[in-house]
């Protein structure tokens, strides 16, 4: 646990809880409080680079929309005076929007930019297909503090279900696809037209597409595009495959490397280091496809799984 998560627990355990229990108590197992939402903070991944905005100690207190009727303007005034109370609690409009008191439904609605059934815990399969991952790992962070009522905490953890398997396997082939497109196909095309711009779009998608491969393959929602790698790093338990990206990414175009090669659709050329780098990426998706029992057939060549992995046996 971070510093600034510690904080925000330490503020509920020491002011949010006697505010509550003191001016509240008619409606103390009514209200579900913690951090979750937007902000570094609430992944732990705040640092001071990222405390130069939208930056403080604060929870959120999450009501039924009935109950923010019958007392959440009351809670928020009282809450949001104790707040300003606070010596340097640096509150910007945008992190009042964050924390404070909101409705369970506008919370999550936000978030994933879909209308949540919060009743139900249900969502479509096409909201489903409409979600990004980023906003549901959102939508999942942080931590629960005190949840009596169980609302708030049966959605979230609906979302952390995990995708319909018909929709993780679209999101598998999509990426498949995107990444045997990008690095294994259109980066070699545009290399040997020296054409290193568009390699280097190619590279960075194959970048992307590969993180969130393995997060797809591991059942996990990456976060905002700026963390995924760092979060990608804690969870490769082995460091290889995270070691490989990371060169993947860093690694310079070597256009005399296509010197006197031509293009050859079924032949690599392993003297460009991305080349290679890239092969063995998808060797490792490979495997951890494999191992799954996701594939039947071996193949570093991502775009021969995608109609397997759309239409075969589920997992085992």
């Amino acid at each position: 646990m971070t510093d600034v998560m510690e904080k925000n627990r330490r503020f509920y355990e020491t002011q949010v809880r006697e505010l509550i229990h003191t001016r509240f108590a008619e409606y103390e197992d009514r209200i579900a409080v913690g951090i979750a939402g937007e902000g570094s903070d609430c992944f732990g991944y705040d640092d001071e680079i990222s405390r130069d905005h939208d930056f403080g100690t604060g929870v959120c207190l999450w009501l039924t929309d009935g109950d923010m009727e019958r007392f959440g303007a009351e809670l928020s005034a009282a809450y949001n005076e104790l707040v300003d109370s606070m010596e340097r609690s640096y509150y910007t409009d945008r992190l009042r929007e964050r924390r404070g008191v909101m409705t369970i439904h506008d919370f999550y609605s936000a978030i994933l930019h879909v209308d949540c059934d919060i009743e139900h815990c249900r969502l479509s399969e096409e909201d489903w297909y409409r979600l990004d991952h980023a906003c549901l790992k959102t939508a999942v962070n942080g931590e629960v503090y005190r949840d009596d009522p169980g609302i708030f905490t049966a959605f979230r953890n609906y979302l952390l279900g995990y995708y319909p398997d018909r929709i993780w396997r679209m999101r598998l082939a999509e990426q498949l696809h995107k990444y045997a497109s990008a690095l294994q196909v259109n980066y070699a095309r545009c290399m040997s037209r020296n054409d290193l711009v568009a390699a280097e779009l190619c590279r960075a998608q194959g970048v992307e597409s590969a993180m969130e491969l393995f997060f797809l393959l591991k059942r996990e929602y990456p976060p905002y595009y700026k963390w995924t790698y760092r979060a990608l790093t804690e969870r490769d338990e082995e460091g290889i495959l995270s070691a490989r990206i990371k060169e993947l990414a860093m690694e310079k175009l070597n256009p005399e490397a296509w010197n006197g090669t031509r293009y050859h659709p079924n032949r690599q050329n392993y003297k460009d280091r991305i080349v290679s780098l890239s092969e063995e990426i998808a060797s490792d998706l490979e495997f951890m496809m494999s191992d799954m029992g996701l594939i039947s057939m071996r193949s570093r060549y991502l775009e021969i799984h995608v109609n397997e992995v759309l239409n075969g046996n589920d997992p085992q």
